[in-house]
């Protein structure tokens, strides 16, 4: 419907000159040299040239549209919600400006739904957007979708390999193929915008995001990102971009997402501003000369001021100085972050230049206070006009005006595209050329007529080798069979040898039939994103490295052993490099695994059919400590023709302690700094649990290990009757705000062999009766089950999830035997429990319609007493 309001009428001429600039009131003036603490100096910047004047039929559209739109429409078109939380009468109602789906949304509710349904989910909002039946201008709606490693949300489209795999191989022309292979697929569906490329600088590898970031070089990372934004938007030669198969692409996270302090996500990068400038600002520029239409503004601050609403940076460097015409779109929610901000309340980011908010899930309330913002005058039209300005422009130069609805476009509903032949040869070639050979001690290239063994628990899991943002947000959860046409590390081996007539073992333990010839060992990390791989060192998790064990054993029988590494980062392996005969980097390669044998595999004659030619994106690491420095230099990959060396066993020691998966619990035992204990329902009387078998509730109930898949590997508690509390607490508060914000779940496996009557979890949070509980319906299960519970529970029970104690209290009432394996944040559940409701299968978590009443701020969010659900 069109709401009745007064129009905000001629913007006119002088608004399209940039006038809108000087109305700006977001953030403190610049001071010269960056004397203020997050305020640029534009002066010390670059300047850039757009190759492309601004069309005037554009700008007299632009100007016209303007005119005729309310102040409910400008606003609407500032809004991006996710599929979780808005549908088509939505988009109609309040002249939405674009939707997109998260890692963890999808069509209809369904993250994995099949292609079509896709591409009828982007007619209906379409059609809604265009809508003119209220008497409104009818905008068409754009839709965006991390679509970074290919169109990599779809089942059956080709995954390519991630970032910093692309880094390794040196090939601006096989990067351009690459975006032109995406876009493809992406119109494939329906979606005209991708959130890629990513052009992070990481100089800290430890950031969950590295992966994503070509390499830490940024003269390398500069040199892909014109190639990127050509082939997924076209040559910047001002033609529409639908018309040519092409979408529009978005250069994130301005500015220094790789460059925090600690490489903690969402950080602050406490650097100067030359700094800032010449490492993180520099592939900029070729984004901006290739005329990206969009720059994703970062989570991430800048000596203490968040990005999201550093209007010296948004507004005077990327708009004024480097000349940037497009637009500029916030991360998830990243609003909310801004000091004396709410996810449902922010107009600093406007104010600061920004022009869409991704606001997912709390779209309605900002929607509303933006508008009363604007009406009472505190926000400047000639802002929201130039905001608006630029998202028309953007859309015009995109073709989105004449383009019809997206089953009607070019390339729409070709399925065949999706994973074509021509595509996975790309991607297929990303992969040989990626690969990075560390040693080779004379076992590769392997024989192709001899017996192969390929150990590893990574080997055949297409997911695990294409790393988070696959399918999933986290890429966690999957299975081969959701990768139509896609090849695994093992496919590709195995059939290499056996066309040449040699023979092939899958065994993960590295247990053999026939004994082998040689022996490849996959392993490395297994998925994840953005901060749920930040790491507190540069080394695997424990866990992680059990198969440095495999290949000893196959090493003491005399079998050579290659080392293939899954990894998003390099990373301490001193012992996997000492054992191994040779030592490879696959990075995180994606769906064509099949690459890797190309080079692996020789031929009949001894000789390789593919040479090595990756060459590290960044330093791998000497120690766990990247202060001890590089043990291999950035740019450093031998060849088939290097010249043979004596290997010099390396130093085991990690130069730091050991870092642990992440888990609160894993294992049996809490983490360090964690206590186990197990009391009163009220958690009175807590009686923690340091050695097992212990006794607990006055004897009521006892605690005793039981085995998982290792001996030992959990706790079982007994309860013989009355109320209980298993908790695991932390003197000192943890954070979980940016999890929350994330979607993130509460993770528990547990096996129960006798169900209580009945059952709460309780999360505690810093200060007197701070804390809330969640109504758990618990069965006995065949096995142990991983349970998750969304944080969004809690902050939506005003828990202040930014000072968290006790992030586990399972409450019990009346007899009950149950076991507890593992304790962590993820998303990967199995039976998912909803703020109120049973469990149901669950293998991500879902989108659903949020409350957001939680406050990502400063000032903190109240707090209710326990066992309250009152709001």
């Amino acid at each position: 419907m069109r709401l009745d309001t007064t129009t905000a009428a001629a913007a006119g001429a002088l608004l399209l000159a940039g006038c809108a600039s000087g109305a700006l009131t977001g953030q403190p003036g610049t001071a010269a040299g960056g004397a203020q603490a997050g305020v640029a100096n534009p002066a010390i910047w670059p300047q850039y040239v757009d190759p492309v004047p601004q069309l005037p039929q554009d700008e007299a559209r632009i100007v016209d549209l303007l005119a005729r739109m309310t102040l409910e429409e400008k606003i609407g078109q500032l809004m991006q919600p996710d599929l979780c939380c808005v549908t088509p009468e939505d988009v109609r109602q309040y002249n939405i400006g674009s939707v997109l789906n998260g890692g963890n949304s999808g069509p209809y509710g369904d993250d994995l739904a099949p292609a079509p349904r896709w591409l009828q989910a982007a007619d209906e909002f379409y059609e809604a957007s265009v809508d003119r039946s209220d008497g409104g201008v009818g905008i068409p709606i754009v839709w965006g979708t991390d679509a970074v490693h290919g169109h990599s949300n779809i089942i059956g489209a080709t995954i390519f390999p991630h970032n910093i795999g692309l880094g390794a191989m040196r090939d601006a022309e096989l990067v351009e193929r690459i975006g032109a292979a995406t876009a493809t697929e992406i119109r494939v569906t329906g979606q005209e915008w991708t959130f890629a490329p990513t052009v992070a600088v990481p100089q800290d590898f430890r950031w969950g995001r590295a992966y994503e970031g070509y390499s830490s070089d940024p003269a390398l990372v500069a040199s892909y990102v014109g190639a990127m934004v050509r082939g997924l938007q076209g040559p910047p030669d001002g033609e529409r971009i639908l018309p040519r198969g092409k979408v529009i692409a978005s250069t994130k996270h301005f500015l220094a997402d790789g460059g925090t302090e600690g490489g903690v996500d969402q950080g602050d990068a406490r650097i100067s501003e030359e700094e800032l400038r010449d490492i993180h600002g520099l592939p900029y520029g070729p984004a901006i000369e290739n005329r990206v239409a969009t720059v994703m503004a970062s989570f991430s601050s800048w000596n203490g001021v968040k990005m999201t609403a550093n209007r010296s940076l948004l507004n005077d460097v990327l708009k004024e100085r480097m000349n940037f015409g497009g637009f500029i779109v916030s991360d998830w929610n990243a609003h909310g972050q801004v000091e004396g901000c709410t996810v449902e309340d922010c107009p600093d980011p406007l104010l600061a230049g920004l022009a869409m908010y991704m606001a997912p899930d709390s779209w309605k309330p900002l929607y509303a206070n933006l508008l009363a913002d604007a009406r009472a005058g505190s926000i400047p039209m000639a802002r929201i006009d130039d905001a608006v300005a630029r998202i028309l422009r953007v859309k015009l130069r995109l073709g989105l005006f004449e383009a019809g609805k997206p089953s009607d476009r070019a390339l729409s509903g070709r399925w065949e595209l999706l994973g074509a032949p021509e595509h996975r040869a790309i991607a297929r070639e990303a992969v040989r050329k990626s690969l990075v050979l560390l040693k080779n001690e004379g076992v590769l290239p392997l024989a192709p007529g001899r017996r192969l063994l390929v150990a590893g628990d990574g080997a055949d899991d297409i997911g695990r080798q294409s790393g988070g943002w696959t399918l999933t947000w986290q890429g966690t959860g999957l299975e081969n069979s959701q990768f139509p046409g896609g090849t695994s590390i093992w496919d590709g081996l195995h059939q290499a040898v056996e066309s040449a007539g040699g023979s092939a073992q899958l065994s993960p333990d590295g247990s053999f039939t026939q004994r082998p010839d040689a022996a490849v060992v996959v392993f490395g990390e297994t998925p994840y994103a953005e901060f749920q791989g930040d790491r507190p060192s540069l080394q695997l998790a424990p866990e992680l490295t059990r198969p440095y064990e495999t290949m000893r054993r196959l090493k003491a029988q005399g079998i050579p052993v290659v080392a293939l590494m899954i990894t998003g980062r390099p990373l301490y392996v001193n012992p996997a490099l000492n054992i191994a005969d040779a030592f490879v980097v696959a990075w995180l390669p994606g769906s064509e695994g099949v690459g890797i044998a190309d080079v692996l595999v020789g031929q009949s004659s001894g000789m390789p059919r593919y040479d090595f030619t990756g060459k590290l994106p960044a330093d791998w690491p000497r120690t766990a400590d990247l202060e001890d420095g590089a043990l291999f230099p950035f740019g450093y990959g031998l060849t088939y023709g290097a010249p043979r060396t004596t290997w010099a066993p390396l130093d085991k020691d990690a130069g730091i302690a050991e870092a642990g998966s992440g888990a609160y619990f894993s294992g049996g035992a809490p983490a360090a700094s964690w206590s186990f204990g197990l009391g009163n329902a009220d958690m009175s009387e807590t009686v923690r649990i340091s050695a097992v078998p212990a006794r607990a509730l006055g004897g009521r109930a006892e605690v005793t290990a039981t085995n998982t898949d290792v001996q030992e590997g959990a706790r079982r508690v007994r309860i013989e009757s009355g109320g209980g509390a298993l908790s695991l607490t932390n003197l000192e508060p943890i954070d979980l705000a940016r999890e929350t914000n994330g979607k993130v779940l509460l993770l528990f496996t547990m096996r129960i062999d006798d169900a209580p009557d009945s059952a709460a979890l309780r999360m505690n949070c810093e200060g007197a009766n701070c804390g809330a509980w969640v109504p758990l319906n618990l069965q006995p299960t065949n096995g142990f089950v991983r349970f998750g519970v969304p944080l969004e529970c809690f902050a939506d029970a005003w828990v202040n999830v930014a000072r968290i104690t006790a992030p586990f209290v399972l409450q019990t009432q009346g007899q009950t035997d149950y076991s507890l394996e593992e304790v962590r944040l993820g998303t990967d559940a199995q039976q998912l429990f909803g703020c109120s409701q049973s469990p149901q299968a669950a293998p991500v978590i879902r989108g659903s319609e949020a409350r957001a009443k939680w406050l990502f701020t400063l000032r903190g969010p109240r707090s209710v007493p326990i066992g309250s659900a009152n709001r």
